[in-house]
């Protein structure tokens, strides 16, 4: 009795690993490259402070989402961006769910505004030396929810997160001297 219980769970773990074999290859085979993600143009419109440590701001910033993958499509269900003054949040904004075809490109823009929003003193004096030398330097962070249907079965869903470093002319004219982005899974 113990024999042929033996040679069914044989088969059936020789079974397992062939079928995690298969898959594991369709997989790889099918996996899809990681969208980039970067800041193709941004504008710092306002820039003040009021009594000396409440940030008032307006960041107009186009982002480029690009797929690199040609078998699949890359949905983006979860898009947040924060930016930042140093270490201070000073403005949040979330996007809309959108979908990037296989092998394109997709440009969107958004504003991130800043109210009233409190500063520590040495801060507030980095950011008037700043505003009135330049350059503004600021660092937005983004974390995105991408998902990719590999055929009607396989569904591939993972986060990204992307750090920049922004840096920009003294409003009126705050047009983008630099950026550097960072993303990964």
């Amino acid at each position: 009795m113990k024999l042929p219980a033996t040679v069914c769970c044989a088969i059936l773990l020789v079974i397992l690993i062939f079928s995690g074999l298969i898959l594991l290859v369709v997989y790889l085979s099918n996996r899809p490259g990681s969208p980039y993600f970067d800041i193709s143009a941004a504008t710092l419109n306002t820039a003040n402070l009021d009594m000396g440590y409440s940030l008032n701001g307006d960041l107009a910033i186009v982002v480029n989402f690009t797929n690199p993958s040609k078998k699949s499509d890359v949905d983006f269900s979860y898009v947040m961006f924060e930016l930042f003054f140093y270490n201070t949040l000073i403005a949040t904004e979330r996007i809309e769910p959108f979908i990037v075809p296989k092998g394109m490109s997709m440009f969107t823009s958004f504003h991130l505004l800043s109210s009233q929003v409190p500063i520590q003193m040495n801060q507030s004096q980095e950011l008037q030396l700043q505003l009135g030398n330049g350059p503004v330097l600021l660092n937005l962070r983004g974390t995105f929810h991408a998902r990719s249907d590999l055929g009607s079965f396989m569904r591939y869903s993972y986060w990204l997160h992307t750090r920049c470093s922004i840096s920009l002319n003294s409003p009126p004219s705050g047009y983008m001297r630099a950026r550097r982005c960072i993303t990964r899974r």
